[in-house]
């Protein structure tokens, strides 16, 4: 028993080595992970202070424990027992399968990455890019929303760059629960994105069973009281318009309420560019009639490098103006008008929210002007800066808020950004569209076009009878 017994050094490295793991997982990592744990929540706690929507303990419970509630949970436990009846497979592959999904969608919240590095990294990028004006914003309708709502803030899509910009300005408010498309599953972006509290949808074979475990996981969030963020339009516009909404995960909330003690805030939340990064990409895939927005990695890497150059020679002046509007805030319980919900009632809510994010789209230099030389064209600057005051007096007269009111100063803003990019030719009677630039200017007209009546300039100045922007 005590004689000594020869082995191999490369098995006592393995025997080692395997000791050494099994140690520290049974008794050195559970303290480390108690360790960090406390002192996170200790940082959280201070953190709670300074916010105005303290971040809820659901949002902080461990990602292993979340998503064992989520495919534990009756109706998930349910679409599995289908799941396995319909596909002729058996209830454990079917529980892996909803395991899988449960592990794809639910994120892994940090505070550190979201508050340190999260909302820091977004305010430089929103800065750098753009000049940030703030548009519609009843500060005492939002002060005045319950403490223990659930707040869900309803956006239009205009570029990727619509996830940085709220993240940064409701920095001061709560941490934001994104959804966010398939296009972010990849290393290392992935990681930072489930850090930052977002939540990944399939866009594209989405099963009974998917569905129904992202529709527990969005109620299980909202019943906690999570802030979430959705795009109802379900991916970037195409033509500059918004698009019809989707009901999904909408639907979803409003199929629970009830279920839950809390009412449900929604803030409608309307984004504009005068320039959106991805624009003719988006601009091509609507003229293919697809959602394939494939960059050449060649085009991507020359466009990055020009910025870069651009920023050395001190020769960027930015991308122009970038604009927030927030909406008059909707309860459910409001909206319901203390009735159960109806399948009617998300398509209400749908088309009500839509309504009150195009109600306070910010109106930009860019879009402004674009309508107006697509009506008539060519026009001399002056021509053009008397059109943009009649178009300003008369959205300021029907109560559009509009992020800036000098004629003058958004004239020359917009007719400098467009000039830069080569959107615009000089002749002998004034400005005019590039050739091949109409398909462009039409999708930054097409953002306020909702804004204006047929005859807004008739009544507005004698000699400046037009259509509608962008039509």
């Amino acid at each position: 028993m005590f004689r000594p017994v020869e082995i191999p050094l490369w098995l006592l490295v393995l025997i080692v080595l395997f000791a050494t793991v099994t140690f520290a997982s049974h008794f050195l990592f559970p303290s480390v992970r108690w360790f960090f744990r406390k002192r996170m929540e200790r940082a959280v706690a201070r953190l709670n202070t300074r916010l105005a929507r303290p971040i809820e303990p659901f949002k902080l419970a461990r990602r292993h424990d979340m998503i064992q509630r989520l495919i534990y949970d009756p109706a998930v436990a349910q679409a599995i027992v289908e799941h396995a009846q319909s596909h002729g497979v058996p209830e454990n592959v079917a529980f892996e399968l909803a395991g899988d999904y449960a592990r794809e969608i639910v994120p892994s919240f940090s505070a550190t990455a979201y508050f340190t590095f999260g909302t820091r990294a977004a305010k430089w990028l929103s800065r750098a890019l753009y000049r940030i004006r703030l548009g519609a914003f009843d500060r005492d309708a939002l002060d005045a929303i319950d403490a223990d709502a659930a707040v869900v803030f309803v956006m239009n899509h205009r570029s990727n760059m619509d996830y940085v910009l709220v993240t940064w300005l409701a920095a001061r408010t709560s941490a934001l629960s994104y959804a966010v498309g398939e296009w972010a599953r990849v290393w290392p972006l992935a990681p930072l994105i489930r850090a930052m509290g977002a939540y990944f949808i399939r866009r594209r074979d989405r099963g009974a069973l998917y569905r129904r475990v992202l529709q527990r996981y969005v109620q299980m969030a909202t019943a906690g009281g999570v802030t979430q963020a959705i795009f109802p339009e379900g991916g970037l516009s195409l033509t500059g318009r918004m698009a019809p909404p989707k009901t999904g995960l909408l639907g979803h909330i409003v199929e629970d309420f009830g279920n839950h003690p809390r009412d449900v805030i929604f803030v409608p939340v309307a984004l504009n560019y005068d320039r959106v990064l991805e624009d003719r990409v988006l601009i091509g895939a609507g003229a293919a009639g697809n959602r394939r927005f494939r960059v050449p990695p060649a085009r991507l890497a020359g466009a990055v490098l020009g910025h870069l150059g651009q920023r050395l020679t001190g020769r960027f002046r930015g991308f122009g103006t970038a604009s927030v509007g927030f909406g008059a805030p909707l309860s459910l319980a409001e909206f319901l008008g203390g009735a159960a919900p109806q399948p009617q009632d998300t398509a209400r809510l749908s088309r009500e929210m839509m309504s009150r994010i195009e109600a306070v789209m910010p109106v930009l230099p860019v879009p402004l002007v674009a309508g107006i030389l697509l009506d008539v064209s060519p026009l001399p600057p002056e021509r053009i800066e008397i059109r943009v005051a009649a178009c300003l007096g008369m959205l300021h007269a029907r109560g559009v808020a509009l992020p800036r009111r000098d004629a003058a100063r958004i004239t020359a803003d917009a007719l400098d950004n467009l000039l830069r990019r080569g959107l615009l030719v000089e002749g002998g009677e004034g400005l005019r569209p590039a050739p091949d630039a109409e398909p462009v200017l039409r999708f930054y007209a097409a953002s306020v076009a909702h804004h204006f009546e047929p005859a807004r300039l008739a009544a507005a100045a004698p000699d400046l009878s037009s259509p509608t922007p962008g039509r």
